[in-house]
This record gives C-alpha cells, sequence and structure tokens, in this order.
C-alpha cells in the first residue's frame, strides 16, 4: 500500500521543511536542474506539494496523498491521483518524467520505473533525486528512521542500487550529479553541484529511454 499516511496528516509540515532548510532546498533544485529536460510535456512522479516540480515548469504530476496534490495545483501543475507503479497515461506520452525522493517510498521500486519506461516517448528521459542510502546524512536518516514522521517506512537506495534498477528496466546513458557534502544544520549556503557520485547525500541521476530502430 502506498505510505501516504504521514502526508496526509502533516502535509504544513512537510511542505513546511523547504521554507526552513532554504540553502539545502536552492541546491537540490540546482542539481535537478543540471539535468532536467527544459522542453516537452513532463510528468512528476511523486509530485508532493510541487516543489519541485513547479519551478522547473513540469506540466502534470501524481501522487497517492490527496492532501499534497492541492498543494501542486495551486502551484499550477495538473494533478491526478495515482501511484507511481500504476500510471494511468498512454504508452510513450510523455518527453520526459521527473522524481524526487520518491523511490524511497514506493512498494516497488522495480514497477515504478517500468511504468516511467512505458509511458516515456522512445529516446525520452527520466530524472531521479534521491537521498544516497551511504551518505553522511543517508546513514543519519537510517539510524533515526523511527524517530521521523515521513521516513520511519522509507526504504533508502544507494547510488549503485538505483543504478542497477535502471540498468534492469531497460533504461541507458546515465548521468549523474550530487550536492549536500554536510548536514542539513551545516548546510547554510547554496551548495554547487559535482558531477558523480558518492560524496554528496543528494543525487541526481538522468537517463534514457532508447530510441526504436527501424528493422
Amino acid at each position: 500500500m502506498p505510505r501516504t499516511e504521514p502526508f496526509e496528516v502533516y502535509h504544513h509540515r512537510y511542505d513546511a521543511w523547504f521554507e526552513h532548510h532554504t540553502a539545502a532546498y536552492q541546491s537540490e533544485l540546482l542539481a535537478i536542474r543540471a539535468l532536467l529536460p527544459w522542453r516537452g510535456l513532463g510528468l512528476s512522479i511523486g509530485v508532493g506539494t510541487g516543489r519541485f516540480a513547479s519551478p522547473m515548469g513540469v506540466q502534470i504530476g501524481i501522487d497517492p496523498a490527496r492532501e499534497v496534490l492541492n498543494y501542486a495545483t495551486n502551484r499550477g501543475i495538473s494533478t491526478v491521483c495515482a501511484v507511481a507503479e500504476a500510471l494511468p497515461f498512454r504508452d510513450k506520452s510523455f518527453d520526459y518524467t521527473l522524481s524526487v525522493t520518491t523511490i524511497c517510498f514506493v512498494d516497488d521500486a522495480t514497477t515504478m520505473l517500468s511504468e516511467a519506461y512505458r509511458i516515456l516517448k522512445p529516446g525520452g528521459q527520466i530524472v531521479i533525486g534521491f537521498i544516497d542510502r551511504t551518505s553522511k546524512l543517508g546513514q543519519h536518516y537510517q539510524a533515526h528512521q523511527t524517530e521521523n514522521i515521513f521516513y520511519q517506512e522509507a526504504t533508502f537506495y544507494s547510488a549503485n542500487e538505483v543504478a542497477q534498477l535502471l540498468s534492469d528496466t531497460g533504461f541507458i546513458d546515465s548521468v549523474w550529479v550530487q550536492t549536500l557534502s554536510k548536514t542539513l544544520e551545516e548546510t547554510i549556503d547554496i551548495e554547487p553541484i559535482r558531477a558523480g557520485y558518492g560524496q554528496g547525500a543528494f543525487v541526481t541521476v538522468k537517463a534514457y529511454r532508447p530510441c526504436e530502430t527501424i528493422a
């Protein structure tokens, strides 16, 4: 079942996080901006309150938590209540998808990525932002998981694990950037992005659905 209850009940608190951690939030936006396409029809999978999709110009978003969709709608996004593992869209209908801190909350990450692959046009791009389990911040979240309302039922992934999931579902040509090398308390300035992964807590990856070949 979708892990929506914390986001339904504490939606105000969730949305306020971005105001309380402005430097970290802006650093994450820079990492996404570096890889996200700026043309075509986009879908935000796990749009939440629209904090990432809206400033990035993503037109459509899905989320199983109805309360957060109200925020996303107010931020100019066309929203649909749905789960990542069963996207209510036709095959090959989007140019790109964006998914930020969603993969850790879905019941089946492989099915989520397979659905993203299905609804992408050939040559379409998937962009995923997530907390690397092996990072300092990721290890902190895991160590205090039971104390965090939102992360109690989360499944954290390492960058290597996400890379394998993307490969297993058919995506190719991954490009990686990272940010947030410090704790949230220490992050008082916007941090520049760096290529690759392994040093920053917030990792963003872009990968492609292969173009179809003509027989």
